[in-house]
């Protein structure tokens, strides 16, 4: 079978390295994929958001099934554009691609039916901003209603940093949207759950934490992430149940009755307190740098599953697990979140040898004349497989000092919860 993965971050790395194990695979095409991807697949360079480019080099490959990695194209319609095509495809339509896409519908969305959440208030002017302020208490998260790489959420301390956030959303500084979020601050540990679903059914597809603030002990602004790991030891079988009653059965029923069912990956992002889930997003497909750590615990064939779910039978197929534990760390181009410099060679990387149970996911790079240079804010995934966090990590480390990049840097603690409370860990 010919596949066609689109997108080119560490998430479609990871997405492509566990389709090539696959025995259905053939061939990989990666639209436009990355300096990683290019070792196991064919890259093509074209913009993604352009659905009859797309379309044309489907048919010129032959692709009999596609695998929507970014949330950007699931948003705008691919989906729906190349079901209309007779193309197979994994990922949720453009309605229930407004989970993601538009923070109002998912919160409006929780509201009618009862899914826990944080209280809210949405802004279309800043008369409605000073409203909300007067009756609300310190500190505030404010929120841009469109897509925003994951840098659209501010957790703001004063009244003044408030209105600095909601100013910069009103006048534009998100093109997606000039709409906002205003909610209550939930205290908590956050946690992502992971589902793959079809038609009628879903099924379990990992759990992980992320770390998505810049600075060490989880400080600075929001980032798409700076590393990560599976499983997440805070869900236990209590509140994976009422993480599936309260939040993800009403959610996928409440699509049902508008006859948009959901089908593809859904995470979960959720706030835990007291052993209570709240919901504080949905991502419509896997997360990154999530996806990096879950798939590498994958046991069972993960085109197997796509196509389970693309067929609708994915009642009738078992998804098994690893049990180690898995984690990432994430290098960044000197700079990130904020300005940086692409085009940057990353010399000493053929150097490396990937010990055993240890990858490089490829994230913001790209090749040329047989190098690779920079080529985003995240540019590598330093990933390691193992019984304990605390070693794993230790030796993410050491690989990634290796390297001994200076343009870039990294969060040397990751996973610093987890391994400071329990030892085992």
């Amino acid at each position: 079978m010919n596949i066609g993965l689109i997108g080119s971050g560490g998430r479609e790395h990871a997405l492509c390295h566990k389709i090539f194990e696959s025995q259905i695979t053939k061939k990989i095409i990666c639209f436009p994929g990355n300096a990683g991807t290019s070792k196991i697949a064919e890259n093509i360079n074209i913009d993604i958001l352009n659905f009859k480019e797309v379309f044309k080099y489907i048919k010129l490959y032959n692709i009999d099934l596609v695998v929507v990695g970014p949330e950007e194209p699931l948003v705008k319609g691919l989906v729906d554009f190349l079901l209309k095509k007779k193309i197979k495809v994994f990922g949720p339509n453009k309605f229930a691609s407004k989970l993601e896409g538009s923070k109002a519908f998912m919160k409006n969305l929780c509201r009618k039916n009862k899914i826990p959440t944080a209280n809210y208030k949405i802004c279309d002017r800043r008369s409605q901003v000073s409203s909300f302020l007067k009756k609300s208490k310190l500190p505030i998260v404010v929120k841009a209603d469109g897509l925003a790489a994951g840098k659209g959420v501010t957790i703001c301390q004063s009244r003044r940093q408030v209105l600095k956030s909601t100013n910069e959303i009103f006048n534009g500084r998100f093109k997606t949207s000039k709409k906002l979020i205003l909610e209550e601050y939930l205290e908590g540990e956050e946690a992502s759950y992971f589902l793959v679903v079809d038609k009628n059914n879903f099924k379990f597809f990992g759990s992980a934490q992320d770390h998505k603030r810049v600075g060490e002990k989880d400080t600075g602004p929001n980032t798409g992430g700076m590393g990560a790991y599976s499983p997440a030891p805070i869900i236990n079988k209590n509140l994976e149940k009422k993480i599936l009653k309260k939040i993800v059965k009403p959610t996928l029923s409440a699509l049902r009755k508008k006859k948009r069912a959901y089908k593809g990956f859904l995470y979960v992002g959720l706030m835990i307190k007291n052993n209570e889930p709240y919901l504080i997003e949905y991502n419509v497909r896997m997360g990154d740098p999530e996806c990096q750590v879950i798939l590498p615990r994958l046991k069972t064939d993960l085109v197997k599953i796509i196509l389970s779910s693309v067929n609708d039978k994915l009642k009738y197929t078992k998804i098994l697990w690893h049990k180690k534990k898995c984690m990432t760390v994430v290098l960044c181009s000197k700079g990130y979140p904020g300005k940086i410099k692409k085009n940057i060679e990353i010399e000493n990387l053929k150097k490396i040898n990937n010990e055993k149970n240890t990858f490089i996911f490829h994230a913001g790079t790209k090749k040329a004349f047989d190098k690779i240079y920079t080529n985003g804010g995240r540019i590598l995934n330093f990933t390691g497989v193992g019984s304990n966090f605390s070693n794993i990590r230790a030796k993410i480390i050491k690989l990634i000092k290796k390297l001994n990049f200076k343009n870039g840097f990294f969060r040397k603690d990751i996973g610093w919860k987890v391994i400071n409370k329990n030892a085992d860990y």
